[in-house]
């Protein structure tokens, strides 16, 4: 347990927390939320010690040892499974079958282990770093991002991973999804402060876009009050009967506190140009292949047509070639044998994980949003540096002191000003905060042309994909239909799934005894059918708790406003049975919550019986 006390903090001028406070209690996993630029990494460097706060402690008890992910690469061995046996603790040093299976969930193959680690792309590199962090097994573990360098398998694999973490756990990640499914608290940095929930992302923006509504009201209230006293005041200032009413007031008005206006919060405002388009086909790839590598060929006679709306999805692992389809789709890369056809008239927008290369480090955001098309004058330039968070004197930031993400939105920048029929988007949500990628996939949506898109964002594939373009077994292949019906007719070939079986008798390697399949169809369908008798009856009460939670909590916002109407009329009867209402209604909301805390923790216990059982019958993952 760790206990962040009256912390505040200012980088550059800009203070991003003013005395906070909050505490991560034991197996607590916790997801940090807050938009770009507010402080969230900047608080992780202050628990790990790598920074120092203005004011205000961190106190952690004796012992506690603190895991962070760096992006620095210090490697020493001449494998990556040595590598990553440096992670070990003390106590399991020699269990080298710990790292393998981390190895394994983060995408390294049996022969990927025995390669030298510099061999890897920083990517896999940072996987690296990643995997000797989680062997170690710390008492907290400090995520940010983890999901930048993960294809969906791993994302799998380490979502499963940490709901069964013993620990306690701090992450950021812009994938909502996958925090919502990983994390048991939400701690939000919002307006300089920070709040704590139990729950998830939705109850937590819930929760806060109410309190700033009852917020904004009571403020408009008070003003109002206020106006009307002074007015009495002056009025009847000079009335000696009236006096004691008026002198009331003052004192009044004396101990008013002072509501401020909130501040508008500056969001990314995507909006793609859209180029008139008539003909039924914006693209055909005719039989294309293409490899690095005489050897290994990545894409093999592969063709797809691409229709005027399209919504086409490109996923799959890393390193299979889903970038150089993208790279050879827009024409930047030429493909060796068979030929794309762009329909007249097409214009690609094209928006790839490494085109920050391409900017100029001398010039500034505006400059660089300017030069990017001839059309563009100064002015048009500024909006854009504006919608894309870049406002005032932060338009005038040289690129070379950006970060990646703050170049990633300099980019998009430079995509938004010229109008496009076909959009070609490499993982875009890397380095956004999830605000930036509500706005996103809204405006995708909203496009009016085709969309070709490599993503690993479970979100935006379930909300947009129609068509998936799937890297998985050898080479590429269509599948014509959403993801969720992907999900349901072949699914993925997860990584195994074996999260909580590091303790083992001997360093002696373990292989399942292999079922034919009809005996395996019919083990796993003896597993799903007990599965569905035990967890079924706790998802439904469950629930029923969450159900009767969300009611009482309606309730309970009816009854503050009423208390708030009863104080303005001094009603002193209806103020006494309001209170001891609101006092109910919350004893009744804590005992719920106490009650969904042990039905959720008795149902991921008995979740994760299954997963074990899964794992160890040689099954696949259900």
């Amino acid at each position: 347990m760790i206990s962040v006390n009256n912390l505040t903090k200012s980088f550059g001028g800009q203070l991003l927390f003013d005395d906070i406070a909050f505490k991560i209690n034991p197996r607590e996993r916790v997801g940090l939320v807050g938009r770009n630029g507010h402080g969230k990494t900047t608080l992780f460097r202050i628990i790990t010690s790598e920074e120092s706060p203005d004011a205000g402690t961190i106190t952690v008890p004796k012992h506690y040892r603190i895991g962070y992910v760096t992006q620095k690469l210090d490697f020493t061995e001449n494998t990556v499974l040595k590598e990553g046996m440096r992670g070990l603790s003390e106590k399991d040093q020699g269990h080298y079958w710990k790292v393998e299976k981390i190895l394994a969930g983060l995408g390294f193959s049996d022969e990927e282990m025995h390669q030298n680690p510099y061999e890897f792309s920083g990517g896999y590199q940072v996987r690296l770093n990643l995997a000797k962090v989680l062997v170690a097994e710390p008492d907290l573990l400090l995520l940010d991002e983890p999901t930048n360098y993960l294809d969906i398998t791993s994302i799998r694999w380490i979502e499963r991973f940490l709901i069964n973490w013993h620990h306690e756990l701090m992450i950021i990640t812009h994938d909502r999804s996958f925090m919502d499914k990983v994390v048991t608290h939400i701690i939000g940095i919002h307006r300089k402060k920070v709040r704590k929930i139990k729950g998830d992302t939705k109850k937590f923006y819930s929760q806060a876009a109410q309190d700033e509504e009852i917020y904004k009201k009571t403020r408009i209230n008070d003003e109002q009050r206020k106006k009307d006293m002074e007015l009495f005041i002056s009025r009847f200032r000079a009335k000696a009967r009236l006096a004691n009413m008026v002198q009331s007031r003052i004192k009044t008005l004396e101990k008013m506190e002072k509501r401020d206006k909130l501040e508008t919060i500056k969001t990314l405002d995507f909006s793609f140009q859209s180029s008139p388009f008539r003909g039924k086909f914006v693209l055909q790839a005719n039989n294309i292949s293409f490899s690095y590598n005489p050897k290994i060929t990545l894409i093999n006679d592969f063709s797809l047509r691409v229709g005027t709306r399209d919504r086409i999805f490109v996923v799959g692992n890393n390193g299979k070639g889903k970038t150089t389809l993208l790279r050879l789709l827009s024409e930047t890369l030429k493909s060796q044998t068979g030929k794309i056809i762009s329909a007249p008239g097409i214009k690609k927008g094209f928006f790839e994980q490494t085109n920050i290369s391409s900017l100029d480090d001398t010039r500034t955001v505006e400059d660089e949003v300017l030069y990017s098309h001839s059309s563009v004058d100064r002015q048009k330039a500024r909006n854009i540096c504006g919608a894309m968070m870049f406002e005032g004197d932060n338009a005038l930031k040289k690129i070379g002191v950006l970060s990646g993400g703050e170049k990633s939105r300099v980019m998009l920048g430079k995509l938004l000003l010229t109008p496009v029929n076909l959009l070609l988007l490499d993982e875009p949500t890397n380095h956004l905060d999830m605000e930036s990628c509500d706005a996103l996939l809204a405006a995708i949506d909203s496009f009016d042309g085709a969309v070709i898109m490599v993503s690993h964002n479970e979100i935006f594939l379930h909300a947009l994909a129609e068509r998936l373009i799937v890297f998985q077994d050898d080479f590429p292949y269509i599948f014509e239909g959403s993801y969720q019906r992907f999900l349901e007719k072949v699914g993925w070939q997860d990584k195994e799934t074996a999260l909580n079986s590091f303790q083992k008798s001997s360093s002696k390697k373990e292989f399942p005894v292999k079922l034919n399949k009809k005996k395996m169809r019919r083990k796993r369908s003896n597993i799903i059918a007990e599965r569905s008798k035990i967890l079924k009856p706790l998802e439904q009460k469950t629930a029923r708790v969450e159900n009767d939670i969300e009611a009482l909590e309606k309730k309970l916002n009816q009854l503050n406003k009423a208390l708030l109407k009863a104080l303005e009329m001094k009603n002193g009867t209806e103020i006494v049975e309001l209170s001891q209402s609101i006092h109910t209604c919350q004893a009744s909301i804590d005992v719920l919550f106490n009650e969904l805390e042990k039905l959720t923790a008795t149902f991921e216990a008995k979740h994760a019986i299954f997963e074990k059982k899964i794992e160890q019958n040689g099954l696949e993952t259900i």
